[in-house]
C-alpha cells in the first residue's frame, strides 16, 4: 500500500518508517460510514482494497458527490484542514481495506515535510486534483446532459459503472434509477 506513496514522496527510509506507523489497518464491510455529515473530521483514509463514496443529504436524498477506489485518499478534506463540521457523508460502498491516520499525525508529518519543495509540490497537486474534479463534475451539470454525463464515466471512468449500484451512479449523474437506465437503454440500442 505505502510503496507508491513511497515513490511519490521522496522521503528518507527512516522517515517513511515513522510516518508509515502512524497508519492503523482496518477492514470494514460495505455501508460503513467512516464519517457522518455534520461531524468533526479527524482522519484522513488510504484505499488499499474498495470503494468509497462522498455524499450529501438535501431534503431527504442522498445525493453522491465523488467515489474514491484503491489507491485513493479520502476525507472531508475542509472539515480535516479547518476543524469544522463536513459538509459530506463518507462511506464505504463495498467491503473495504483502509489505512488511516489520525489528524494530529497528519499534521505532524506535514509539518515536518512540507518544506522539502518537491513534496511541497506534490502535496498541493493532490489537494488541487481533487478540487478539480468537483469543479468538472459542477460544470458538467451546468453544460451536459445526464446521457453525456454517463458517456464521460463510460469514457473516463468504466470501471465505476461495473462496480457501483446503479443508484449511486444515478445519485452522481444528478438522475433517478428509472432515468438511469432509459439512459442505458437508449445506448445500447
Amino acid at each position: 500500500m505505502f510503496e507508491s506513496l513511497k515513490n511519490k514522496f521522496p522521503i528518507e527510509d527512516h522517515k517513511w518508517e515513522r510516518y508509515i506507523s502512524c497508519f492503523n489497518k482496518i477492514e470494514v464491510a460495505a455501508k460503513t460510514v467512516l464519517l457522518n455529515e455534520g461531524e468533526i473530521s479527524e482522519r484522513i483514509f488510504f484505499i488499499e482494497k474498495g470503494c468509497i463514496r462522498c455524499w450529501f443529504n438535501k431534503d431527504g436524498k442522498d445525493l453522491t458527490l465523488q467515489f474514491f477506489l484503491e489507491g485513493g485518499m479520502v476525507a472531508s478534506i475542509e472539515s480535516f484542514r479547518k476543524k469544522i463540521p463536513s459538509p459530506i457523508t463518507v462511506e464505504t460502498i463495498e467491503p473495504s481495506i483502509l489505512w488511516y491516520a489520525d489528524k494530529k499525525d497528519i499534521d505532524m508529518i506535514l509539518n515536518e515535510v512540507i518544506e522539502i519543495p518537491e513534496i511541497r509540490e506534490q502535496y498541493i497537486d493532490t489537494i488541487f486534483e481533487r478540487t478539480f474534479d468537483y469543479m468538472k463534475h459542477f460544470f458538467s451539470f451546468i453544460k451536459d446532459t445526464p446521457e453525456q454525463r454517463y458517456l464521460h464515466i463510460l469514457e473516463e471512468n468504466p470501471q465505476l459503472i461495473k462496480r457501483i449500484p446503479q443508484h449511486y451512479i444515478a445519485s452522481y449523474l444528478g438522475i433517478t434509477s428509472v432515468h438511469l437506465s432509459r439512459i442505458k437503454n437508449k445506448l445500447l440500442k
